[in-house]
């Protein structure tokens, strides 16, 4: 069942291994059939090099298994919350990447100082407010993802495709899982540069008219980067 996005999952995957971004059994990429309402995650505590498309496990919208031998994530209904709430999504992926968690651990934004922050973020990357002891004592996976969906409230997902949950660390998503893999990475250097900027001595946010163009000229309905496809 659903082998095309078990794969792609099981390589989204690996590409959190290859930029750096994990360390261990840390992190985890999902991937939604939306049409189906499955979702294909990481199975829990598995290592990276015993990943197989055949172990990744899928789960219906209320994180049940449907198919698979193995436990999934442990962070799967955070990921359904997220499915749940921005539906033209079609990839999570979570990470504790150094930088973006540092800036989560200092419950701070990652503010748009520049024109790489631009040409990914729509803005200052938001940190979730800290989530109550009945959140947390409570379904707190769940809850996690509610916390996201409400620091977006009223933002296109797909113009800030990430956040950093309080205290805990980035999630990011994109329309396919292997875009939301790589926007993990993109959103790591992000985090890395805003930090050095600020270490200068840098405060100053982007010009709101360089902000725009450097995310429209990749995202906007005018976009004209790159090449066009057939």
């Amino acid at each position: 069942m659903l082998e095309a996005l078990r794969e792609e999952v099981y390589r989204a995957n690996l590409l959190l291994v290859k930029h750096g971004l994990v360390i261990f059994t840390w992190g985890n990429v999902s991937g939604i059939d939306r049409e189906r309402g499955l979702v294909v995650i990481k199975p829990s505590g598995v290592p990276y090099e015993e990943l197989s498309p055949d172990n990744m496990v899928i789960v219906d919208m209320e994180g049940r298994v449907v198919e698979g031998d193995l436990r999934p994530s442990t962070d799967t209904p955070t990921h359904i919350e997220l499915y749940k709430a921005f539906p033209t999504i079609g990839g999570v992926t979570h990470t504790h990447s150094t930088y973006a968690t540092a800036y989560a651990q200092a419950c701070r934004p990652i503010p748009a100082y520049g024109t790489t922050h631009a040409d990914y973020f729509y803005g200052d990357i938001p940190c979730t407010r800290a989530m109550s002891e009945a959140e947390i004592s409570g379904d707190y996976e769940a809850a996690t993802g509610r916390v996201i969906a409400e620091a977006l409230e009223g933002i296109d997902p797909l113009s800030m495709p990430a956040a950093l949950v309080h205290s805990h660390g980035p999630f990011v998503w994109a329309k396919t899982p292997t875009r939301s893999a790589e926007l993990a990475a993109t959103l790591e250097e992000v985090a890395r540069i805003a930090y050095l900027t600020e270490q200068l001595g840098g405060q100053n946010h982007i010009d709101g008219a360089l902000l725009d163009k450097h995310f429209l000229r990749k995202h906007g309905s005018g976009a004209y980067y790159g090449q066009k496809s057939e």
